[in-house]
C-alpha cells in the first residue's frame, strides 16, 4: 500500500482550521515524513500512525511553519524509548539551527539523529532502498527550497498458480519465477516466464511541491506522477501578493499539473485569509478538473486502479 496522510496543510500561521505543513508517505510498513511544522507530533498521534515506523524526515526548507516541530518530535521519540537511528534530510543550515537545541534539551534521548544535507538548487537522489527512492525537486522560494519525488520501485511479477501447479514448479523456484526467470523442466524444456506470471503492479509516484512560486522548470521532474501536492496559497485576486512572497495561486498549481500530465492534483498550504477555500478549488478545476483540496487527517491510498481519498 502506497499511502499519503495529510497532517497539516495550512501556511505560516496555525489556525483553528488548519495545522502547519506536514505529511507522511507510508510504504512497506515504513513511514517517511515530509516537513514538520509545529503540532506535527500531535497530528501524528491523532492519525494513529506508529512512531516506531518513522525513520526518515524530509524538510523542504527552513521556514518555521515547515520545521519548528522537529525538536519536539525528536524529544518525544526519545521518551518513547526509541533506539533506532533517525535520518533528517534538509538544507545544510539545519544543523546550525537545530543542533544547539538538541544538545541542550535532547542529550539523553537514547538514539542517534543524523542530518543529511543536500543542495536545493539541483535535483538529487536523497534516499533509496529496495522498494523506494526519494529525489529532491528544486523549487523557487524566498529561501533555498526543494520539493520531493517519491518513486515506488517495481515489485515482483504475480504467479499464475494454475500454471505453476501444472508444471509442478517447486516452492524453492518461486522467488526466481517472480523475479522474471524462465523455468526449465527436468526434461530440459524451457517454460517462458510470461506463461507463468502476470506483470507486476505499476510503480506509483508522488510529488510534493511546497513552498514555491509558479515554476515551470519542475515539470520534467514531476511529469506523469500519479499524485501531485502543490501549494495553492492564494486565489487569483491576490496574485500580486503571491508574486511578492514567492508563492503560487491555485490556478498556478493547476497549470503545472496540466502541463506535467499528472493524474491527480491536491491543493494545500492555504493562506489563513480564506475562510472558504472552495474559491481555490474552483479556480484550479477550471484548468485541471481532477483537483481536490487537502485537509487535516485526509488519507490517500495511491494504487494503479484508483486513487482513493478516505
Amino acid at each position: 500500500m502506497f499511502r499519503l496522510s495529510i497532517l497539516g496543510c495550512g501556511s505560516a500561521l496555525p489556525t483553528t482550521k488548519h495545522c502547519l505543513s506536514s505529511q507522511v508517505v507510508s510504504l512497506h510498513d515504513k513511514h517517511y515524513m515530509i516537513d514538520c511544522g509545529e503540532g506535527t507530533q500531535m497530528q501524528f498521534r491523532a492519525m494513529k500512525l506508529n512512531f516506531q515506523r518513522l525513520g526518515h524526515i524530509f524538510i523542504s526548507h527552513l521556514h518555521g511553519d515547515h520545521c519548528f516541530g522537529l525538536p519536539g518530535l525528536i524529544s518525544t521519540l526519545g521518551m518513547l524509548g526509541r533506539t533506532s537511528d533517525l535520518h533528517i534530510y534538509a538544507h545544510a543550515d539545519a544543523v546550525q539551527l537545530f543542533k544547539p537545541i538538541l544538545d541542550y534539551s535532547c542529550r539523553a534521548i537514547g538514539y542517534s539523529v543524523f542530518f543529511h544535507d543536500f543542495n536545493p538548487s539541483q535535483s538529487e537522489l536523497l534516499f533509496e532502498n529496495k522498494g523506494l527512492k526519494v529525489t529532491s525537486i528544486p523549487l523557487k522560494h524566498r529561501v533555498p527550497t526543494a520539493g520531493f519525488l517519491f518513486e515506488e520501485k517495481e515489485g515482483n511479477r504475480h504467479i499464475i498458480r494454475a500454471m505453476t501447479d501444472f508444471y509442478k514448479i517447486p516452492v524453492s523456484k518461486m522467488n526466481a519465477i517472480k523475479a522474471g526467470e524462465d523455468f526449465v523442466t527436468p526434461d530440459g524444456v524451457i517454460v517462458p516466464n510470461v506463461r507463468l506470471t502476470l506483470p507486476a503492479d505499476p510503480a506509483m509516484k508522488y510529488a510534493y511541491c511546497s513552498d514555491t512560486a509558479y515554476y515551470r522548470k519542475i515539470i520534467p521532474i514531476i511529469e506523469s506522477v500519479d499524485v501531485l501536492y502543490h501549494e495553492a496559497t492564494f486565489a487569483n485576486v491576490d496574485l500580486k501578493r503571491a508574486k511578492e512572497t514567492f508563492h503560487s495561486s491555485a490556478a498556478h498549481a493547476a497549470e503545472i499539473a496540466k502541463e506535467a500530465r499528472v493524474k491527480q492534483l491536491i491543493l494545500g498550504h492555504f493562506s489563513a485569509r480564506y475562510t472558504d477555500e472552495t474559491i481555490l478549488l474552483r479556480e484550479a478545476q477550471e484548468i485541471f478538473p481532477n483537483t481536490v483540496l487537502a485537509n487535516e487527517k485526509m488519507i490517500f491510498d495511491i494504487d494503479a486502479k484508483k486513487i482513493k481519498n478516505k
